[in-house]
């Protein structure tokens, strides 16, 4: 088994990329930020039915986390990864200690981005929303935004989340320059938020969603599930429960409502020992709320819940007749 090439520059990513671009390969491109599960290779193995070659990123992108969130205490299994990736049939992975300047005396990229962040810890750290109150003025300072459907869901309690998601997958498609790039749909709003941008902002990038991968339990899988405590993890598979009754129920006829169908999966999180974040009923596309009647719509149940400190997502969609 050939491991992936490993790049931690850009300009050598980029330079692989173009290279195979000349010989006439598409590339599939897979971001993530490492410790990766079998819903992540699940987007390798796609991206590698679809396209000549994959490349994937690890990389923990400091922007989207805030100050008291768990950017210090992301699990993190490089060499692992690596395994895995190449197992699935990756042959590239970037690596960038990291991908913001730093301002200051810092040189603009290159050897001496690399030294500057040298374990993607020092500069890194300093990016997380919230982190420092002194103002750089010559650090990174361009964000990228998409306005109505990075509002509601995740952005309630996390603000700050879409515009470095935004940001840091905008840069990761410039120095990549992947054909087609694979995300999971547990990440249901992350997901429609990278396809909106790539098509407002022309980028040469299918955005490609794929189906959410599960634990036996019925948990979603995500690199989080690593931090929860086994009585919590035994818990938290109420989420999925209450997600697939209802959805059940709705197709069926026996839940009409939006309301009713939003107030009875918070009940169920909330009797299965979660703290509910949120529980939406939204549409499909727009991500709007829905309200009345769930006849004819496409539709979305979205969940975010805490178990312990730990902050889980999921959801399903659904056509309703």
């Amino acid at each position: 088994m050939a491991m992936p090439q490993v790049f931690h520059s850009k300009e050598d990513m980029r330079a692989w990329s173009r290279a195979r671009r000349r010989e006439g390969q598409t590339i599939g491109f897979v971001p993530t930020m490492g410790y990766l599960h079998d819903g992540h290779i699940s987007l390798v193995k796609a991206a590698c039915e679809r396209c000549d070659v994959v490349a994937a990123s690890i990389y923990i992108n400091p922007t989207q986390f805030s100050n008291n969130e768990d950017f210090g205490v992301y699990p993190r299994s490089e060499e692992e990864d690596l395994r895995k990736l190449a197992e699935a049939g990756c042959v590239a992975v970037f690596m960038p200690p990291t991908l913001y300047h730093p301002g200051g005396s810092s040189g603009g990229g290159g050897a001496a981005a690399a030294a500057a962040g040298a374990a993607g810890s020092g500069v890194d750290a300093g990016m997380v929303v919230g982190a420092s109150e002194e103002a750089d003025l010559e650090a990174h300072e361009t964000w990228v935004t998409v306005e109505r459907l990075s509002q509601g869901l995740c952005a309630k309690s996390r603000p700050h989340f879409f515009r470095g998601v935004c940001t840091v997958v905008s840069k990761l498609f410039h120095i990549v320059e992947p054909d087609a790039a694979f995300f999971g749909c547990k990440d249901y709003q992350q997901w429609r938020v990278i396809e909106r941008m790539a098509r407002d902002l022309d980028m040469a990038v299918e955005v490609v969603g794929m189906p959410i991968v599960r634990e036996a339990g019925g948990l979603a899988m995500s690199s989080r599930n690593a931090l929860l405590t086994a009585e919590d993890r035994k818990r938290c598979t109420c989420i999925s429960r209450a997600l697939f009754a209802a959805r059940d129920d709705a197709l069926r006829g026996a839940l009409t409502d939006a309301a009713a169908l939003q107030a009875r999966v918070a009940a169920a999180v909330a009797a299965g020992g979660g703290r509910v974040d949120y529980v939406e009923v939204a549409d499909a596309r727009t991500l709007r709320p829905l309200g009345g009647a769930l006849s004819g719509r496409s539709v979305l149940v979205a969940v975010a819940a805490f178990f312990g400190s730990v902050r889980l997502i999921d959801n399903v969609d659904f056509e309703v007749a």
